[in-house]
């Protein structure tokens, strides 16, 4: 839901298409009102937004006084700053354990598998020097798990979910994953939801509108 900038607490700092079309996304589940500071090609590493991220990338989160850069800390901030939205597994929980496990796997293991496969250097690295070992294992483990129930948590879709599988949709949409069975099916089961409709039509219309 995006409002004006004098009515929202939340603001997020966003390219399209971009890794932060993800909190995009997060954003629009979560429900509460926010606003979209858009920038323009470059502006990311002039002096005002590396005054908000020193890195010069998105996403970057503002809540009030807070900042919060790296998409998975974002969604995990979001979903227990807003719990109304049962997108997280509260402090307590004995699957709170995996549900940060999956949250901080996809940063960890999974996006860098997919580039370094997509990307390959001119000398293959170690597989002990990697965070993820290799390639077909990372696969292999992630379609073990989105197979074993409707998500990661069960029957709950959680910000778990919904970072594990933007990876997931993003890869297989520029084909950098093989094909999987798995991935089709789990992918299939969140494609409908009204909050991933909502922030897929904005960011076309914002790409559109950049290309213009």
């Amino acid at each position: 839901m995006q409002k004006g900038p004098s009515m929202a607490a939340l603001t997020l700092y966003h390219l399209a298409p971009s890794r932060s079309s993800v909190v995009h996304w997060m954003l629009e589940e979560v429900g509460e009102p926010f606003d979209l500071h858009v920038l323009k090609r470059g502006e990311n590493r002039e002096p005002a937004y590396l005054a908000i991220n020193p890195m010069g990338k998105v996403p970057a989160l503002r809540h009030g006084d807070a900042i919060i850069t790296e998409v998975a800390a974002i969604c995990c901030y979001l979903a227990d700053a807003f719990p109304q939205a049962r997108l997280n597994i509260p402090i307590g929980d004995p699957r709170r354990g995996p549900y940060l496990k999956w949250l901080f796997f996809n940063p960890g293991a999974l996006e860098p598998a997919i580039m370094d496969r997509a990307f390959k250097r001119a000398e293959e690295a170690p597989r002990q020097a990697l965070p993820y070992g290799d390639f077909d294992t990372t696969m292999d483990v992630v379609a073990r798990a989105v197979s074993r129930s409707p998500f990661l948590l069960g029957d709950q879709f959680t910000a778990a979910d919904l970072v594990i599988g933007s990876s997931l949709r993003w890869s297989t949409i520029f084909n950098l994953i093989p094909p999987r069975a798995e991935f089709a099916d789990y992918i299939a089961r969140f494609a409908d939801r009204p909050a991933l409709k909502r922030a897929t039509a904005k960011d076309e219309e914002l790409a559109k509108a950049q290309q213009g």
